[in-house]
């Protein structure tokens, strides 16, 4: 018998409730996926508490996982029985079993796990974007990360790192420091102890950086021209702190500066941008270029308890839920 996690009210961690589901057969273009590692992310936590609302009453949370093939439906031509695969942004994924679009799954090469790619593949994908499409980093670049102990941030300054790029970061603790350095930061910056952008100037000897990766947003986003070079690109990615003040865009023109704003969904949104984007995870991960560090595993059935760690920030690096 398959068991999923489902959501029927918003709330507390103990609105995660592990049941029995039928799992269909796979129509045309489908597949039926034997689970084996699941990804837990804030995001998963931002649709149980209420942030989001939810899609469907029961709900089956999660947006990212990894398994084996065990049947294909009529059509599936580059996918079979027996191979091992992950996808992201496909939601649902709280599932020992499920049926999907094949159009969504990427075969994984043997040098991946799947815990590995189950953690990373969110992430992971974001930070291949970031890095190589939206503001290519190059060697020779000087860049700040905020959050750059965090999830994508700690993948963004390992990547960058390994482009050639100097690195600048900002945290809020001296664990989170050192955490941050051994991931490629050059320069962590303890936010809580001093002003980001001046520090940044100070290193960058007035010149400012070309880019800035802000996953953090209300706090940070306004405070991030001061530190910007001319025709410097403040690239907002997420809004951990909030969503930003509407910006007045004749501030932009006193150097030219550029704001994105971009998504995952349309940098991956079709078959071929998504297997681009995950060989490149790949290859850089297989490397050892960019590290996957998996340290807490839960049972399915202990998601409740998955969710109330990552939220009292009782987990460092990557949370799977394993089947």
């Amino acid at each position: 018998m398959a068991h999923a996690i489902h959501i029927y009210e918003q709330g507390g961690p103990d609105v995660l409730r592990y049941e029995p589901i039928e799992v269909e057969k796979p129509k045309a273009g489908q597949v039926r996926l034997r689970q084996r590692a699941i990804g837990v992310n804030f995001l998963d936590t931002y649709f149980r508490k209420g942030d989001f609302p939810l899609p469907s009453s029961p709900f089956i949370n999660g947006f990212e996982a990894a398994g084996v093939i065990e049947e294909v439906g009529e059509g599936v031509t580059d996918l079979e029985v027996g191979q091992r695969v992950a996808y992201q942004l496909v939601k649902g994924a709280y599932t020992d079993m499920r049926t999907m679009s094949a159009e969504r799954l990427v075969p994984l090469p043997d040098a991946i796990s799947d815990e590995q790619a189950a953690a990373m593949m969110l992430k992971g994908t974001t930070a291949e974007y970031l890095v190589r499409r939206v503001y290519p980093v190059k060697a020779g670049d000087t860049i700040l990360v905020h959050a750059a102990a965090g999830g994508v941030g700690s993948l963004l300054c390992q990547w960058a790192k390994h482009l050639g790029a100097t690195v600048i970061g900002t945290v809020s603790s001296q664990e989170k420091a050192d955490r941050a350095r051994a991931n490629g930061c050059d320069y962590p910056i303890l936010y809580t102890q001093e002003d980001f952008a001046d520090r940044v100037n100070e290193l960058t000897h007035g010149d400012g950086v070309p880019i800035v990766y802000d996953g953090v947003g209300h706090t940070t986003f306004h405070r991030n021209f001061d530190c910007l070079a001319t025709f410097g690109v403040n690239l907002l990615f997420g809004w951990a702190s909030g969503k930003v003040e509407p910006l007045d865009v004749h501030r932009l023109n006193s150097k030219s500066h550029t704001v994105v704003n971009p998504s995952l969904g349309h940098y991956t949104g079709t078959r071929e941008l998504l297997l681009e984007s995950a060989q490149a995870l790949f290859d850089v991960v297989s490397k050892g270029a960019v590290t996957i560090n998996v340290n807490h595993r839960y049972p399915l059935a202990k998601a409740a308890q998955a969710h109330a760690d990552l939220e009292a920030r009782r987990t460092e690096g990557s949370v799977v839920l394993v089947t």
